[in-house]
């Protein structure tokens, strides 16, 4: 794919594309609203999977109208964190990186997450509308699913995504080294969260890694270069040039 104009030189070749903090920040924006629009319509907050199953079965007949529109908004947030893995792994590759590895599984990683979001947010909206016609059982299974799918199962790839951009962008030098190092502890608490099918205490790595990770793409869309010949004026460190060597 060519990504210069045909009157720009290579060295001054900016990528086109969209511009990652506006894609970003609708993502974060977008969430957030899902994550708070049932309590500003009164109905609270969904309850957790791990509470009794009466629970999330009254919450879902009660507040089917707050958690239809939750979903809608986290369905929405989904197609901005898809364009922002794509554009993100597609400007680095511009940029010109040899370790290729890294990019794919951060491309892997990232739309992963983007389709887990967005099952998550289908499965809720089918638990808004169909609610009162299921069995209190059926209802509980489908939001322990739900939350599967919206919690580790979109944590944990987007774990890997934060991690492959941290360290292609780190180690090429398009990225300070203190960002590079944030992605990656964000990295491993969003690993560490799949020990929430194992253990439910550690539901609590599932915040942690998600809005910490809202931080880390808005200082990403913020500082990548966009120029090749802004990219080439960051030297990369000597111990990070070395391992992109090997």
């Amino acid at each position: 794919m060519n990504f210069t104009s045909s009157n720009e030189s290579p060295e001054v070749a900016r990528h086109r594309g969209p511009r990652l903090i506006l894609v970003a920040s609708a993502y974060v924006l977008l969430f957030l609203a899902a994550v708070i629009s049932p309590g500003a319509m009164g109905a609270g907050h969904i309850p957790s999977p791990f509470a009794p199953a009466e629970v999330s079965a009254r919450y879902f007949i009660d507040q089917a109208g707050a958690a239809q529109v939750a979903a809608f908004l986290q369905f929405g947030s989904a197609i901005p964190l898809g364009i922002f893995a794509a554009s993100a792994t597609s400007r680095i590759q511009f940029l010109g990186i040899k370790a290729v590895a890294g990019l794919n599984i951060a491309l892997f990683g990232g739309f992963a997450a983007t389709i887990l979001l967005a099952l998550s947010a289908c499965l809720q909206w089918c638990l808004a509308l169909a609610g009162g016609e299921l069995a209190t059982g059926t209802i509980h299974a489908l939001h322990l699913l739900q939350f599967a799918a919206g919690g580790p199962g979109f944590v944990v790839p987007f774990g890997l995504f934060v991690a492959g951009i941290s360290l292609t962008s780190g180690i090429q030098g398009f990225a300070p080294r203190w960002l590079m190092f944030a992605g990656l502890g964000i990295a491993v608490a969003a690993e560490l969260s799949s020990l929430v099918f194992l253990l439910p205490q550690t539901a609590i790595l599932l915040p942690i890694a998600r809005f910490t990770g809202f931080v880390w793409m808005v200082l990403v869309a913020a500082l990548l270069p966009k120029a090749r010949e802004a990219a080439n004026r960051t030297p990369a460190r000597p111990f990070l040039r070395g391992a992109a060597q090997t």
